[in-house]
């Protein structure tokens, strides 16, 4: 049985991943900011993503950590965020720091469509037609943490698992992903359910296939229109 500590646990995507976790048999250490906020997770760790100490402490005697937090949840929240545009780098410092004291191998962290690149190799975040302006200040943020998490030199195994834009909550589990590189698959066709995501997610921990690196997850609708019929 492996152990995992899930950073941002309340949200989606670490819902999600703390399902796919329970599923296959790991414990979870489920940690949040507030656990009063969370009152059906009833195992929630009080933990700041940002605070190395806080960090180091928690993961201690864990074989990996899932780092899945976000300020906000959903695009109305994070339309209106009044986001410290350090935010992940001091998260990413935080993380890399807490696991190296504490000698947890294993970081995955579930990254943001728009830090991805077009065919010519341009950032989705400078283009408008993709990601409004209101948005662009938290992509910013979290192509920042990329850059942190690239730029370091660090004994932690970690990796970087891009959904694509269309992720979605309801979407059910089929269990079958693509991995993709640096550049966006077809946004007309890519799309993933958050518990794919979780599905990756854990895959990487349970075998790792990708190291200090950022890779791109999806599925192909017309694949999957194609298995339905």
């Amino acid at each position: 049985m492996t152990s995992i500590a899930i950073f941002g646990a309340g949200g989606r995507a670490g819902r999600a991943v703390a399902a796919e976790a329970h599923r296959r048999g790991h414990h979870v250490t489920s940690i949040v900011r507030n656990p009063n906020k969370y009152p059906d997770i009833t195992s929630a760790v009080r933990g700041d993503v940002t605070n190395p100490q806080s960090v180091s402490a928690i993961v201690h005697g864990h074989d990996a950590v899932v780092h899945a937090v976000s300020p906000a949840s959903g695009p109305e929240a994070l339309a209106t965020l009044d986001l410290d545009p350090g935010f992940f780098v001091k998260a990413a410092d935080a993380l890399l720091y807490g696991l190296s004291q504490a000698g947890v191998p294993r970081l995955i962290v579930i990254g943001l469509f728009a830090n991805l690149k077009d065919a010519e190799g341009r950032l989705l975040l400078d283009d408008p037609a993709v990601l409004p302006g209101e948005f662009r200040p938290f992509a910013l943020a979290h192509t920042a943490g990329l850059d942190r998490l690239q730029a370091a030199d660090t004994m932690v195994d970690w990796l970087m698992l891009t959904p694509p834009a269309a992720l979605h909550m309801d979407a059910p589990r089929t269990g079958r992903y693509q991995v993709g590189g640096e550049h966006v698959p077809d946004r007309e066709v890519a799309h993933l359910s958050y518990a794919d995501l979780a599905v990756a997610t854990i895959d990487e921990i349970e075998a790792p296939r990708h190291h200090r690196t950022r890779v791109s997850i999806f599925s192909d609708i017309r694949q999957s229109a194609h298995r339905d019929e």
